[in-house]
């Protein structure tokens, strides 16, 4: 299920499924409203957008219920995530997976938001997106996330990134799958219980801030998901964007995990994750990725109505 493409004169809802929008942040959302709405859009911030009932973030309840509104209002033609956390699947309890699935359309955010956009593309079939949040539209120092945003929802393009984007082989080979993933810690804490993702036949892309995770544990995590059997699901595996003090690579950290027990390809760019160059990737649309070609993955189908 994909949502409506956007134009301009549209609604924009805006959500904090997950820190607390406090400080220097509520000024940098007001800023992005500026740019958006000089674009020609309209922006509406959610109820209880700069609420922080707990003192470290909203209440999941008022949270969620940001989303649901959000979903259940016809006037709102898309959904974008105000900044990441570490907290927004205390939302999912209180989430109504019907009315989303009812009401389908766009919504988007990075970093601890690919928790939200996973499991309501996992409990509802709704295809959602790993892409810029909202905030970062005013304090990115390029506008190449906001542009890749405005390429895929308003212009319905299904290129991921563009011409100059460059991509290495870690290992070769071919394969189809749906796009699923995000956040590497998030998407750990998605492999098993009420809340997780059916990895079988998907093409998962990770990535990850070196800032608060480590080299060790980035490896704790892939072990983790190895142990739990998620290698032996995937049909393929795409790395973003890991930096750390150590100067590690998360493919080397991922080639200590996985060996050569299997053999999906593998490939890695650095244009999307915690990074200037963060493209818009839709979770639960087919992809394909082909080690050969310049640009080593494409998407094989629409992920929005034209």
């Amino acid at each position: 299920m994909i949502p409506n493409k956007i134009k301009k004169g549209d609604l924009i809802g805006v959500v904090a499924p997950s820190n607390p929008i406090i400080g220097e942040n509520i000024e940098e959302i007001n800023n992005a409203k500026e740019i958006v709405q000089k674009d020609g859009f309209l922006v509406k911030f959610s109820k209880n957008l700069f609420e922080n009932t707990n003192q470290y973030s909203n209440s999941p309840t008022k949270k969620a219920q940001d989303i649901n509104d959000m979903f259940a209002n016809e006037n709102i033609k898309m959904i974008w995530c105000a900044k990441g956390g570490q907290n927004s699947n205390t939302t999912f309890d209180y989430l109504d997976f019907d009315l989303i699935q009812k009401n389908p359309k766009i919504i988007c955010g990075y970093s601890d938001i690919t928790s939200l956009t996973n499991i309501i593309y996992a409990k509802t079939g709704l295809v959602t997106f790993s892409g810029t949040n909202f905030k970062t539209i005013a304090t990115a120092e390029t506008n190449y996330a906001y542009e890749q945003a405005k390429k895929i929802f308003v212009e319905g393009e299904k290129v991921l990134g563009n011409d100059e984007d460059k991509y290495i082989t870690i290992k070769q080979g071919t394969a189809t799958g749906i796009l699923v993933g995000g956040n590497l810690s998030l998407i750990r804490g998605l492999v098993l219980g009420k809340y997780s993702l059916d990895f079988t036949d998907k093409i998962l892309f990770i990535e990850e801030l070196g800032l608060e995770t480590p080299p060790a544990l980035a490896s704790n995590y892939l072990y983790y998901m190895k142990q739990n059997g998620v290698f032996n699901k995937i049909k393929g595996l795409w790395i973003g964007n890991y930096e750390n003090e150590e100067g590690i690579s998360l493919e080397k950290i991922v080639l200590d995990t996985i060996g050569d027990e299997y053999n999906f390809p593998i490939i890695k760019s650095n244009n999307f994750g915690h990074i200037e160059k963060n493209t818009v990737i839709p979770i639960g649309v087919k992809a394909q990725i082909d080690t050969s070609e310049k640009i080593k993955i494409k998407l094989l189908e629409n992920c929005i109505k034209l």
